[in-house]
C-alpha cells in the first residue's frame, strides 16, 4: 500500500513516522549508530514530539510500533545514563520521566500496537505494555522479560503496575523477581501479548489491531486458589507474606531489590495505580544509589565490555567450523553440548568405548528434549543441533578439526599421550585445549611438537550452566590459538578470562584457601551447619563443605598437591582431613560425605558420623561474621597476589572469575571491588589479626601492604 505522508527520520532521532493511506502510522525506532534499541533519557522530548504529531493529525486511527532493528525491539533502558545520578531523587526523576512518557502513550486517543521482533526487555517490554495491543514473532530470538532485578534495581517506567494487572500477579512477580525472560509461546500463554505469528506476517497483524478499538480487559484467567490469592483481601495478603517469606530464604537479605518489587506491587494492587508508580518512581531512586546495585551494574558493564574484546588484542580468532571433544564423560558431554547448541559448530566426540560416545550424545538428547517438552524450541531445531554430534571411538573424523578439547583423567601422562595423538591425527592448525582443573599446562605441552599450539581452556561443572571458562596460556602459547580459543570460549556461551598458567590458575588457586579455612573452622568443633550457613548467608550460592559435597571431595585433595608444591606451606592440606576420604566418602558422587544422602531429604541433613570420624565434639564458639570472615580473608589475599604475579590480567578479570566460576556473591561485586570497598587497610589489618591468632596463613600479601601504605585501590 502506498503512504500518504511521511515524516524523515531526522539524523538525530531515533523515531520515525509514515502514514499510510488506511489510516494506520508506523512508528519505527530506530537508534542511530546502535546495533540494537536501547531507551534514553533524550528521547523524552523525541517521542512527545510525534505524540504530537499523531494526536493532531485527524487520519491517523492506529498506530504500529516497530523496531527497525532487524533482530531486536528494544533491549531496555541505557542504564549508562545512571552513573550521572547524584542522589535517589536524581533517579527519582528519570524513573518518573519514563512513567510520564509511557503513560503518554496509554492515554492517546489512537490504537497503540507494539510489533515485537526479537528482545523486548526491561524498559522495552514496559513500552509495549504502555500500548493498547501486543503481537510478537515466534521467532526464537524474541524474548519478553523485566531483568531489572539482575542489576539490583526494579522496573521504574510503570511495568510494577501494568504486569500485574495483565497477567497473572504471581506470575508478573515471579519475572520481575527472577529476571528471567520468557519466549513467545509462553508470552502468549500468559497473556502479555495478544497473539504470536510468524514473523513475515507480524506487521500485517499488528496494523489490523491497529485498527480496532482499544481492548476492553478483562482480568487474567486463573484458577480457585489463584482467585482466592489475588482477589481477595485475605488471599493478597497470604500471597504477599510467603513471597517474602520466600524471597527472604533465597536472598539472604542480601539483594534489596526483591523485597521493594514486592512492597510496589502490593502498594498499586492495594492503592491503585496512581500510589503505586509514585513509590515504584521512589524506590527505583532509592536502588539506584545502593551499594548492591553499582556492585552489580559493574559485573554488567564488564561482562558487555569483555564480550567485544579479543584474546589478544589486535589478533583476530582464526576460523572455526569443527571441533573434537576427547571423553564422553559429563564434562566432555557438556562441552559438545555447547558446542553444538551454543556455537552452532560440528562436535566430533572420541571416546574410548562406543557406550562413552551414546551417553554424551545422550547427554545433549535429554537436556534438548527438555527445551522441546516446555515448547522452548520445536523437534526440527533440536534435530538440527543433534545432527552436529557425531562420535568414534578411534581419530576418523577429526583430520579437519580446528580445536580439539580433551576432558580425560586428570593424568598427566594420558594428557601428554592426547596431545602426541592429536599432532599425529589432526591437521597442522589444530589447537590442542586442555580441560585440566589441576595440571599446569606447561607440563601437558613439555613433549608437544607445536607447543604454541596448546592451551588450558578450563570448563566448571555443569559445563550447560556455569558462565566462566579460564582460558590458560603457558610461556610459548601463540597470540592466534589465545584469540580463537577466546572466540570458541564466547560461541560456547562463556563468558572467559585469560590466566597465566601455574598451579590451580586462578579459580581454583583463591578456592583453595577458603575451602581450607572451612576445614579449619570444623576441626575447631565448629559445626558443619553453621559453617555452610555462614558463607551463605555471606552471599555464596552454598556453603564450602557442601561444595566440597557436590564437586567431590576426592577432586579437591587431587588440585591440593599442586598448589603446595608451586605455593609452599600456604596450601598444606589440613592436618586429621585426610581421615575424610581414607573412608571411603567422595561426596554427593558415592553418597558418602559430610551430608546424608539417603532419606527423604538426601543432600539436606548432616551425617553426624563425620565428627567421631574426624574426632571432634560439634560446638559452636565462632560467630557467623567470624566464620565468614576467616574464610573469605584468605580468598581476597590470595586473589591479590595472582592480580600482582599477572596470573590475571586486571581486577575486573578477578572479579568475573570469582563470581561466575565460584559464585563469589554478586551484590559485592567480586574480590577486588569487596576489598576496594572495604579499603585496603582494612583487609589488612583484618588480616594481621588473624595472623596474630592462627599463623601465617593469614600473612597479608606483600602487594596489599604496600597498597595500604600508599593509599591505593584497586578502582
Amino acid at each position: 500500500m502506498t503512504q500518504s505522508n511521511q515524516t524523515a527520520q531526522t539524523s538525530n532521532s531515533a523515531f520515525s513516522l509514515s502514514v499510510r493511506e488506511d489510516g494506520i502510522a508506523i512508528l519505527t525506532m530506530d537508534v542511530p549508530g546502535e546495533s540494537m534499541n536501547t531507551l534514553k533519557v533524550e528521547f523524552a522530548a523525541q517521542i512527545e514530539t510525534v505524540l504530537q504529531q499523531i494526536k493532531s493529525d485527524s487520519k491517523i486511527k492506529g498506530v504500529v510500533l516497530v523496531s527497525g532493528k532487524a533482530n531486536s525491539f528494544v533491549a531496555g533502558a541505557d542504564i549508562s545514563m545512571l552513573a550521572a545520578c547524584q542522589s535517589a531523587e536524581d533517579a527519582e526523576a528519570i524513573a518518573a520521566g519514563g512513567q510520564a512518557m509511557f503513560q503518554q502513550i496509554e492515554d492517546m486517543p489512537q490504537t497503540f500496537v507494539a510489533a515485537i521482533h526479537g528482545p523486548a526487555l526491561g524498559g522495552g517490554l514496559e513500552l509495549a505494555l504502555a500500548c493498547h495491543y501486543r503481537v510478537c514473532s515466534d521467532d526464537a530470538k524474541t524474548q519478553l522479560g523485566l531483568p531489572e532485578v539482575q542489576l539490583g534495581l526494579l522496573p521504574g517506567s510503570g511495568g510494577t503496575q501494568r504486569l500485574p494487572k495483565l497477567i497473572s500477579v504471581q506470575q508478573a512477580m515471579k519475572m520481575m523477581l527472577t529476571g528471567a525472560s520468557v519466549r513467545a509461546q509462553q508470552a502468549l500463554k500468559y497473556g502479555i501479548v495478544d497473539d504470536m505469528v510468524p514473523h513475515s506476517i507480524l506487521l500485517d497483524v499488528a496494523i489490523g489491531l491497529a485498527k480496532k478499538p482499544k481492548p476492553q480487559r478483562s482480568a487474567a484467567k486463573l484458577d480457585v486458589m489463584g482467585k482466592f490469592l489475588e482477589r481477595t483481601g485475605l488471599g493478597r495478603n497470604l500471597m504477599f507474606k510467603q513471597a517474602r517469606k520466600q524471597t527472604l530464604s533465597k536472598t539472604q537479605g542480601n539483594y534489596p531489590a526483591p523485597m521493594l518489587i514486592i512492597d510496589t506491587i502490593e502498594t498499586g494492587l492495594n492503592q491503585g495505580s496512581k500510589k503505586g508508580l509514585q513509590v515504584e518512581a521512589k524506590n527505583f531512586g532509592k536502588l539506584v544509589m545502593s551499594p548492591e546495585s553499582a556492585a552489580l551494574r559493574s559485573l554488567f558493564f564488564a561482562t558487555t565490555q569483555m564480550k567485544k574484546e579479543l584474546g589478544v588484542e589486535g589478533v583476530a580468532s582464526a576460523k572455526l567450523a569443527k571441533i573434537g571433544v576427547l571423553g564422553g564423560g559429563l564434562m566432555g558431554g557438556g562441552i559438545a553440548f555447547v558446542t553444538a547448541t551454543k556455537a552452532g559448530l560440528a562436535a566430533r566426540i572420541k571416546d574410548i568405548r562406543p557406550e562413552g560416545i551414546a551417553n554424551a550424545i545422550k547427554y545433549s538428547y535429554d537436556l534438548l528434549n527438555k527445551k522441546v517438552k516446555r515448547r522452548f524450541m520445536n523437534k526440527a531445531q533440536m534435530q538440527k543441533q543433534l545432527a552436529l554430534l557425531t562420535g568414534s571411538v578411534d581419530y576418523s573424523g577429526f583430520g579437519d578439526a580446528d580445536v580439539v578439547i580433551e576432558a580425560v583423567f586428570e593424568d598427566l601422562a594420558l594428557k601428554q599421550q592426547m596431545v602426541a595423538d592429536v599432532e599425529a591425527n589432526c591437521a597442522k592448525h589444530t589447537i590442542f585445549a586442555s580441560n585440566t582443573s589441576s595440571i599446569p599446562i606447561t607440563q601437558i605441552a613439555a613433549k608437544a611438537q607445536r607447543p604454541e599450539q596448546v592451551i588450558g581452556l578450563h570448563y566448571f561443572s555443569p559445563v550447560d550452566k556455569m558462565p566462566l571458562a579460564e582460558v590458560i596460556a603457558h610461556a610459548t602459547t601463540s597470540d592466534l590459538t589465545i584469540s580463537t580459543t577466546v572466540e570458541l570460549a564466547k560461541r560456547q556461551g562463556k563468558t572467559p578470562i585469560v590466566v597465566k598458567d601455574g598451579a590451580g590458575f586462578y579459580v581454583n588457586r583463591i578456592l583453595a584457601p577458603y575451602m581450607n579455612q572451612a576445614a579449619e573452622v570444623l576441626l575447631m568443633g565448629e559445626p558443619i551447619n553453621n559453617i555452610d550457613k555462614a558463607l551463605v548467608k555471606f552471599g555464596f550460592p552454598v556453603g564450602p563443605i557442601k561444595l566440597l559435597d557436590e564437586v567431590g571431595i576426592d577432586v579437591g585433595s587431587k588440585i591440593s598437591p599442586f598448589l603446595q608444591a608451586e605455593f609452599g606451606e600456604r596450601f598444606a592440606p589440613v592436618a586429621g582431613f585426610d581421615k575424610v576420604l581414607a573412608d571411603d566418602r567422595k561426596g554427593k558422587k558415592n553418597k558418602r560425605g559430610f551430608y546424608l544422602y539417603s532419606g527423604k531429604k538426601p543432600g539436606k541433613d548432616v551425617d553426624e558420623s563425620i565428627y567421631s570420624l574426624l574426632g571432634i565434639t560439634p560446638n559452636s564458639t565462632l560467630s557467623q561474621t567470624q566464620i565468614a570472615e576467616r574464610c573469605v580473608l584468605t580468598m581476597l589475599n590470595e586473589a591479590a597476589m595472582c592480580l600482582h604475579e599477572g596470573v590475571i590480567r586486571s581486577p575486573r578479570d578477578g572479579d568475573i572469575g570469582a563470581i561466575f566460576g565460584i559464585g563469589f556473591p554478586p551484590f559485592l561485586g567480586g574480590p577486588f571491588r569487596y576489598m576496594h570497598t572495604l579499603g585496603i587497610t582494612h583487609v589488612v589489618a583484618r588480616l594481621e589479626h588473624y595472623q596474630g591468632l592462627y599463623g601465617d596463613k593469614f600473612a597479608p600479601a606483600a602487594c596489599l601492604k604496600e597498597m595500604a601504605d600508599q593509599g591505593q585501590s584497586y578502582y
